[in-house]
């Protein structure tokens, strides 16, 4: 164990950062798996090719097995704000939870807890704004469900960590205008409920109404 707490697990799933590429971007995902031992025995295995520069399990341990100043292979394909390589630019924390496919549940208080310091301390070290704090569904939104809808962002944002918007009603009719310009691919089939999932969790059927525009306008007039 390290100073600060944490579990070194090395994986060997990693390469060099292009070295004019800023590390702007935080991305959370759930591991999908059926427990904590068979995603790390996954994350550090060399033929999976996949990797994280954290994982933090349901008890709250924090297991670093990237270093941030190297590029884990957490996001693949994905666009966030028109960039692509999104690898290169940010840190990726797995949080063990076996995701939809086999039994998705609520992200234990512990592992919200060191979740939350982990996050803190990443923010410190690193340039990364308030709107590039996403889950891996937002980056690729016809792939991924994680986080999911259980997961609290407005807790985090409670914390600085991302941003939880305070609804515009005067918000304009143009919602995947406004999508786009918050950073989504628009391009993508499942893009409103990638956006539902974060930010209008209890409606995740894709149509568009009058509290996802209202959402939009609040997260737009944060970041103006």
């Amino acid at each position: 164990m390290t100073a600060d707490g944490i579990l070194a697990t090395p994986s060997p799933n990693f390469n060099a950062r292009d070295n004019n590429a800023a590390i702007d971007m935080l991305i959370l995902h759930y591991t999908g798996m059926r427990s904590a031992e068979a995603a790390l025995e996954r994350l550090c295995d060399p033929e999976a090719q996949v990797s994280a520069h954290y994982l933090i399990d349901e008890g709250g341990t924090v297991h670093r097995l990237v270093a941030e100043a190297t590029r884990a292979w957490h996001a693949g394909v994905g666009s966030w704000r028109n960039n692509t390589d999104i690898n290169g630019r940010s840190i990726g924390i797995e949080l063990v939870n076996p995701g939809h496919e086999f039994g998705y549940r609520d992200f234990p208080e512990p592992q919200m807890q060191a979740l939350i310091g982990l996050a803190k301390g990443i923010l410190g070290r690193h340039p990364i704004p308030a709107r590039n704090v996403v889950g891996h569904s937002d980056i690729a939104p016809d792939r991924k469900q994680d986080p999911g809808e259980l997961f609290d962002w407005a807790r985090m944002a409670g914390h600085g960590i991302g941003i939880w918007p305070d609804p515009d009603p005067a918000a304009g009719e143009d919602a995947m205008g406004m999508l786009a310009a918050y950073g989504y691919d628009i391009s993508a089939d499942h893009v409103v409920t990638a956006f539902q999932r974060h930010f209008q969790p209890h409606k995740l059927d894709g149509v568009i109404d009058d509290e996802t525009r209202a959402l939009l306008g609040g997260l737009l007039r944060a970041i103006a």
